[in-house]
C-alpha cells in the first residue's frame, strides 16, 4: 500500500473517482496480496493504467491498483521474436526496448502512452486490412484472478482464459505479465494527402488492399478527407525534416488546432468554417521513419471519443448516416471523424471477432456538448451490427451487447469461475457484462 493520492481522473477528464486505498505492488506476490486484501475488506479492486480510456473501465471507489512499479523482469528472445514484459509497461517504453533489439510490434495505434495491459484489455488497434488488434500479438499472459490465484495462459494452457483475457476489460483477472509476438524492425513510408470523400469511398476496397495500413479523417461540414497510407519499405531514405514534423504535428495539429477548437466552442457558428480551413491546412507529404515513430503521433488536444467496429461492407452506409446526423445536431462538431480497418480475429470480446472490420471514431473537444451526437451515431452503428470499443464512450448494456458477440456467454462463464465474488468489478463492468 502507498501514499499515492486516492483521487484519480483519466486523460480526457471525463472520468473521476476517489479510491478508498491505493496499492502499488512491485512484484506478482504484491498483486496477489492487494487482490486478497480488497476481498477480505469486502471491497472491489480495479487496475489503472495511464488513463487513456474514455469509459469508466478504471473507475473505482474501492481499492485502486497501480502497476507502474510492477517488475516481473524483461525477456527478449530475438531468435523467436518474442518479448515478455510487465503489463504495466507503457507502449512507448516497449517500443524503445524492442528497437534496441532490432524488433518491433507488427502494428500500433496512433498513441503510445497506454500501458500494455490497458491497451490489450480494451481491444486497442491500429489500422491494416491484414492485421488484427494488438491483442492478436499476445502469445502468453499471466494474470491474477479475483480469488488471488496466479494463472499463466496461452493457446496451450488455460485456453479458455487465454481467449477471454486478451481482451478482458480487466474482468477475469489483473494482467501482470505479457508475452508478445514481434517482427524484425521495419521502416514505413507514410503518404498523407487531402482528397474528396467521394473518391476515397469509390476506391475504398482497392485502397485498403493495396496498402499495408490505411486510415482517413473526414472533416465535418465538408466533403473532404485527409488520407494516410503507411507501407513497408527497405530503407529510411526520406526522413521527415525536423521543422516539418514540428510544423505539422506540433504546431498545426496541436497548438493551432487547440486554438481553433477553443474558438469553435466559444462561437459555434464558426465551426463549419474552421473545419473547412482544417481540411485544407494539412498539405500532402511523404516521409519515411522507424515504424513506431510513424504509427504514433502526439495528441495534446483533449477530447472525448466514441468508436465502433463495423462489418467492413457497412462503412459507406454508416458514413452517409453520420453526415446527416452532424448536419442536424443542435450544436457543432469540432473534431474530424477517423476511419480505420482491421482483420478478423478469434478473441472472444475483440471488436473484430470473426469478421474484417472498419472502425469509425467520432470525437468532440472537451467541454463541448457531445452526448446527443454520440447517441445518434450509436443507434446507427448498432443497427449495422456494430460493436463499441471497450475503452471509448458508449451507452450499450449487457443485454444489448450479448447478441453482438458470439462468445459473450463463454466469456461470462470464465468470469464467473475466475471472479465469483466480483472483486474485480465496477459500475462499467456491471453495465456491459452484468453484475
Amino acid at each position: 500500500m502507498s501514499g499515492t493520492p486516492t483521487a484519480w481522473s483519466n486523460w480526457a477528464g471525463n472520468q473521476r473517482s476517489t479510491a478508498a486505498l491505493v496499492a502499488r505492488p512491485r512484484d506478482i506476490g504484491g498483486v496477489v496480496e492487494a487482490v486478497r486484501t480488497a476481498a477480505d475488506a469486502g471491497r472491489t479492486i480495479r487496475a489503472v493504467g495511464s488513463g487513456h480510456s474514455f469509459t469508466g473501465a478504471a473507475v473505482t471507489d474501492g481499492h485502486r491498483l497501480d502497476l507502474a512499479d510492477l517488475d516481473t523482469g524483461v525477456t527478449v528472445d530475438t531468435a523467436r521474436r518474442l518479448v515478455t514484459v510487465p503489463a504495466g509497461m507503457t507502449l512507448h517504453t516497449l517500443n524503445e526496448l524492442l528497437a534496441t533489439h532490432g524488433l518491433a510490434l507488427p502494428n500500433l495505434g496512433d498513441i503510445d502512452t497506454q500501458t500494455v495491459a490497458g491497451a490489450l484489455s480494451t481491444g486497442t488497434h491500429g489500422t491494416g486490412a491484414k492485421l488484427g488488434c494488438l491483442s492478436t500479438f499476445v502469445t502468453a499472459l499471466t494474470l491474477v484472478t479475483g480469488t488471488g490465484e496466479v494463472l499463466r495462459c496461452s493457446a496451450d494452457a488455460h485456453r479458455d482464459v487465454f481467449a477471454a483475457a486478451r481482451v478482458g476489460i480487466g474482468a477475469v483477472g489483473v494482467l501482470v505479465e505479457v508475452t508478445l509476438r514481434c517482427v524484425d524492425a521495419f521502416v514505413l513510408r507514410a503518404h498523407e494527402r487531402p482528397a474528396p470523400l467521394s473518391s476515397v469511398l469509390a476506391d475504398l476496397p482497392g485502397l485498403v488492399e493495396q496498402h499495408d495500413h490505411v486510415e482517413f479523417y473526414w472533416f465535418p461540414y465538408t466533403a473532404r478527407v485527409q488520407v494516410k497510407t503507411n507501407d513497408r519499405v527497405p530503407v529510411d531514405d526520406r526522413p521527415l525534416p525536423r521543422w516539418r514534423g514540428w510544423l505539422d504535428d506540433e504546431f498545426l495539429a496541436n497548438t493551432v488546432f487547440e486554438g481553433a477548437c477553443r474558438l469553435g466552442r466559444a462561437v459555434p457558428a464558426l465551426a463549419p468554417g474552421i473545419s473547412a480551413i482544417s481540411a485544407r491546412a494539412l498539405t500532402e507529404r511523404t516521409y519515411t521513419g522507424r515504424s513506431d515513430r510513424v504509427f504514433c503521433t502526439p495528441r495534446r488536444v483533449r477530447f472525448v471519443e466514441m468508436e465502433y467496429g463495423l462489418p467492413r461492407a457497412a462503412l459507406p452506409a454508416a458514413l452517409d448516416e453520420l453526415r446527416r446526423i452532424v448536419d442536424r445536431l443542435p450544436f457543432k462538431v469540432l473534431f474530424p471523424v477517423e476511419v480505420r480497418f482491421t482483420a478478423a480475429d478469434d478473441i472472444w470480446l475483440s471488436h473484430g471477432y470473426g469478421r474484417d472490420s472498419a472502425y469509425i471514431a467520432v470525437h468532440q473537444y472537451v467541454g463541448a456538448p457531445f452526448e446527443s451526437y454520440f447517441r445518434a451515431f450509436e443507434e446507427v452503428a448498432t443497427e449495422l451490427d456494430g460493436r463499441p470499443h471497450w475503452g471509448k464512450l458508449h451507452y450499450r448494456d449487457a443485454a444489448s451487447l450479448a447478441p453482438a458477440y458470439p462468445k459473450f456467454s463463454d466469456f461470462l462463464t470464465v468470469r464467473d469461475r475466475l471472479d465469483p465474488h466480483r472483486v474485480l468489478t465496477n459500475a462499467y463492468l456491471n453495465q456491459v457484462l452484468g453484475s
